[in-house]
């Protein structure tokens, strides 16, 4: 049975029964968490492993700030070129490709602005801004909001628009979705978060299908070079798990019969 500790900015998932284990401590994203695939997967790898898994959870940016400081021995994030420029810095071993899902806009039924029947993201967007629709943008530097702003990118100046129809929460994917129906507004969440996602009142899929919404996840064993304390062996170890055996039971995991992630190592 799963174990929750709460902190004030992290869920770390603890298994009690493997406490006498030696401890690896993972960075990761919230959507990977609040899908229910750690609850699922962690459990087969500390089996196989024989390893004490731990999972803090945070916004990506969070996460490579966290294990920057030696507060982690393995990152799963999603946001690529910050991944990359982590490596490429000196703070992580190596980087790979993990799995993939997308991101889905989501909004009221009644669409005051047209989304559903845009024909690519950046047009769906583009008549979110025209018309002041509502947007709820999470705008804690995760991996959803990299993306986010990165769609917005010659379309509209959210900066300018912060406050007004343009709203930013500063919170996880799960506080940005409560507001976003609760204020009736649009929002960007990856596919896995919403499906797990159960007040969703009278909101939907708005757009998706757009190659734009592509969403990679990546692991990267943090550097003993940079860390000297970090738990090399036990990070090697997961992640040479996750990029083999692991990728079955990673593809096997759904919710409601849908597959929530996509393994597609290097």
């Amino acid at each position: 049975m799963i174990k929750y500790i709460f902190f004030a900015t992290a869920l770390c998932i603890v298994s009690p029964a493997l406490a006498d284990r030696p401890i690896l401590l993972v960075q990761s994203t919230t959507s990977t968490q609040n899908s229910g695939l750690y609850d699922y997967l962690l459990p087969i790898a500390s089996v196989a492993l024989d390893l004490d898994i731990r999972v803090v959870a945070v916004g990506t940016g969070q996460a490579l700030s966290n294990a920057e400081r030696c507060d982690g021995d393995l990152l799963i994030t999603h946001a690529r070129a910050r991944e990359e420029a982590f490596v490429e810095a000196g703070f992580g071993a190596a980087r790979y490709d993990l799995m993939y899902n997308d991101f889905v806009l989501i909004g009221p039924a009644s669409d005051p602005a047209g989304a559903k029947t845009a024909t690519s993201i950046a047009e769906a967007l583009a008549r979110i801004a025209v018309t002041n629709a509502i947007f709820v943008s999470r705008g804690d530097d995760s991996g959803t909001h990299v993306k986010e702003l990165s769609l917005w990118d010659g379309i509209a100046d959210v900066a300018a628009a912060s406050g007004h129809w343009y709203r930013e929460t500063g919170s996880g994917m799960g506080a940005t979705l409560n507001i976003a129906i609760g204020m009736g507004g649009y929002t960007l969440t990856d596919r896995a978060t919403w499906l797990a996602f159960e007040n969703t009142g009278t909101h939907e899929i708005l757009h998706e299908g757009d190659p734009a919404l592509f969403n990679q996840y990546g692991i990267i064993p943090v550097s003993a070079a940079h860390c000297p304390t970090v738990n090399s062996e036990a990070a090697e170890a997961l992640t040479a798990w996750l990029l083999s055996s692991g990728q079955a039971h990673i593809a096997a995991y759904q919710l409601g019969g849908a597959q929530l992630f996509f393994p597609n190592t290097e």
